[in-house]
C-alpha cells in the first residue's frame, strides 16, 4: 500500500515524546485485513462435448431470440460483434478468449429475464451515452448469475436493476481511459435487493453504487483509482466486509442507510480537497468494525450520524493511522461512540465543523498516539483522561485562511503551547477517560 510522508505535525509530537520520554503507544492491536484476490474475470474452460455451441454472431442471435432454444449456449475465444439480448431462462459460457463486442452504439449485453447465467466472457465496446445508460452489461429480473466477466471499454459497467438475489462474482471492470470525465458507474445496483458483489476488480471508473436495495453483500472486491468505492443511499441492511478501497476520491460513503455494516476493508489513500475514507450522512444503526483507514485526507466523516441516539452508531477496533484529519464531524449527535479503535500518527485526531464539539459522542479505550498521560497502576489504561483541545482549531474557524499553516510546526507549536497552559484553549472538542496505553507505562 503506498503511503505519505508523516505530516509536520505528527513529527513534532513524535518528536516531543522521544524529548520526554513518554512511553510509546501499544503495537497494532491488529494486522491489516488480507487483500482479496485479484484474478476476477474470465478463465481457461473446456467446451463440454455434448455442449450447443454458436459458431459466429448470427448463430448466437438466433439461438438467443429463439423461444424453444437450447438452455446452455458455448462460445469459443473468438469476437462475437453485435448488441445481444437474453430474454428467456438459459446459461451462456464462453472459453478463455470469447468476447461479445458491441456496436459501440448501446449496451452489449442485455438481459431482461429470470434465472439467467453468464459466465466467463470479455464484453467490450457499448455506446457512450449517459441517457440510456448504454453499457457492458444491463440485466433485469430474479436470480441472474453475472461470473467471471471482463468488462471493457464501455461507459457503464455492469448494471442491475431492478434484479432480487442477483450475483456479481469474479467480475473486472475498468473505465473508460480516454474520457474519465465522462465514465459511467461500474457496478450499479438499483433495487436489487438480496443481491451479491463478491470478489470483483474495478479500476478507474465512476462508482460502485448499491441504491435503493435492501439486504445486499459486498464482499473480497478491489475498487481503485475510481471515484466512489462504494456509494450506499437507501441501502439498508447491507455489509461491505473483506474489501480494498484505495486510491480512490471516496472509499465508502454511506446516506440515508439503516443498519449498514462495514467490517474488515482497508480504506486508504483518499486525497484531495474531498478526500474521505468513510463517510455518514444521516445514517442509523451502523456498525464500523476492524477497519484500516490509512492515509485519507479525512478517514471518518459524520453528518447527522446518528439521527436518534436509539439507533447507536459504533466505530469499534479500527485502526485510523496517517490521515489529515482522523475523524471529521459535522454535528456530534448522541448515540455515537469510538472503542478500542487505534489513532496513530494523524495531522489531526478531531475536528468538529461550525465551531462546536464531539462531547456527546462516546470515547473509551482508544489508543492515541500523541498521548502523554501515564499509567501508574500497570492496567493498560491511563490514569488522566486523553482531551483534545484545539486552540489552532478555533483559530482557522475565525480566520479561514490560517488553514494554510495546518500540520506545519507553527500550528504544532500552539497545540503544544495550548495543552501546557489549558487556559489558552477555548474549549474542550472530546475526551476519552480511559485511553489504553502500553503496559507497564509511566
Amino acid at each position: 500500500m503506498r503511503l505519505p510522508r508523516l505530516a509536520a505535525g505528527a513529527v513534532g509530537i513524535a518528536a516531543l515524546a522521544f524529548l520526554f520520554r513518554l512511553p510509546p503507544p501499544p503495537p497494532f492491536r491488529s494486522a491489516p485485513p488480507p487483500r482479496p484476490p485479484l484474478d476476477a474475470g474470465p478463465a481457461a474452460l473446456a467446451i463440454p462435448p455434448d455442449a450447443v455451441v454458436a459458431e459466429d454472431a448470427a448463430a448466437l442471435a438466433r439461438l438467443l431470440a429463439d423461444p424453444s432454444g437450447p438452455t446452455s449456449i458455448w462460445l469459443r475465444a473468438r469476437v462475437y460483434e453485435g448488441d445481444f439480448v437474453v430474454e428467456r431462462p438459459l446459461a451462456l459460457h464462453g472459453t478463455l478468449g470469447a468476447t461479445l463486442r458491441g456496436t459501440g452504439h448501446g449496451t452489449v449485453l442485455s438481459v431482461d429475464a429470470n434465472d439467467v447465467t453468464i459466465d466467463n466472457l470479455a464484453i467490450e465496446h457499448s455506446g457512450r451515452r449517459h441517457t440510456t445508460e448504454d453499457g457492458g452489461v444491463h440485466v433485469k429480473g430474479a436470480r441472474i448469475r453475472l461470473t467471471r466477466l471482463s468488462v471493457a471499454d464501455v461507459l457503464f459497467g455492469i448494471s442491475l436493476g431492478p434484479c432480487e438475489s442477483c450475483l456479481v462474482e469474479r467480475a473486472r471492470v475498468e473505465g473508460l481511459a480516454d474520457t474519465p470525465e465522462l465514465q459511467g458507474d461500474a457496478i450499479k445496483l438499483w433495487e436489487s435487493s438480496d443481491s451479491i458483489v463478491r470478489g470483483c476488480v474495478v479500476d478507474h471508473a465512476r462508482d460502485v453504487v448499491v441504491w435503493y436495495s435492501r439486504r445486499v453483500l459486498l464482499e473480497d472486491n478491489t475498487v481503485r483509482h475510481s471515484r466512489y468505492g462504494t456509494h450506499f443511499m437507501y441501502a439498508h441492511d447491507s455489509i461491505v466486509r473483506g474489501s480494498v478501497i484505495e486510491d480512490d476520491v471516496v472509499g465508502i460513503f454511506v446516506m440515508y442507510s439503516a443498519r449498514l455494516r462495514a467490517e474488515g476493508n482497508v480504506l486508504a489513500g483518499a486525497r484531495g480537497a474531498a478526500g474521505v475514507g468513510i463517510g455518514f450522512k444521516e445514517s442509523d444503526g451502523v456498525q464500523v468494525k476492524d477497519n484500516w483507514i490509512v492515509a485519507n485526507t479525512t478517514g471518518v466523516y459524520l453528518d447527522r450520524t446518528p439521527r436518534s441516539a436509539a439507533s447507536p452508531v459504533a466505530f469499534d477496533h479500527n485502526v485510523l493511522a496517517l490521515n489529515d484529519v482522523a475523524a471529521r464531524f459535522l454535528g456530534a449527535e448522541e448515540g455515537l461512540s469510538f472503542t478500542d479503535n487505534d489513532f496513530r500518527d494523524n495531522v489531526v485526531a478531531a475536528e468538529v465543523e461550525g465551531g462546536g464539539d464531539a462531547l456527546s459522542t462516546r470515547f473509551a479505550g482508544n489508543t492515541w498516539s500523541d498521548y502523554v498521560g501515564y499509567d501508574l497502576d500497570h492496567d493498560g489504561r491511563g490514569d488522566v483522561p486523553f482531551q483534545i483541545r484545539r486552540l489552532s482549531g478555533e483559530l482557522t474557524d475565525a480566520h479561514p485562511a490560517l488553514r494554510f499553516f495546518t500540520g506545519t510546526g507553527a500550528m504544532g507549536l500552539i497545540e503544544v503551547i495550548a495543552r501546557a497552559v489549558p487556559v489558552l484553549a477555548s474549549h474542550l472538542l472530546l475526551e476519552d477517560r480511559s485511553p489504553r496505553v502500553a503496559m507497564g507505562g509511566t
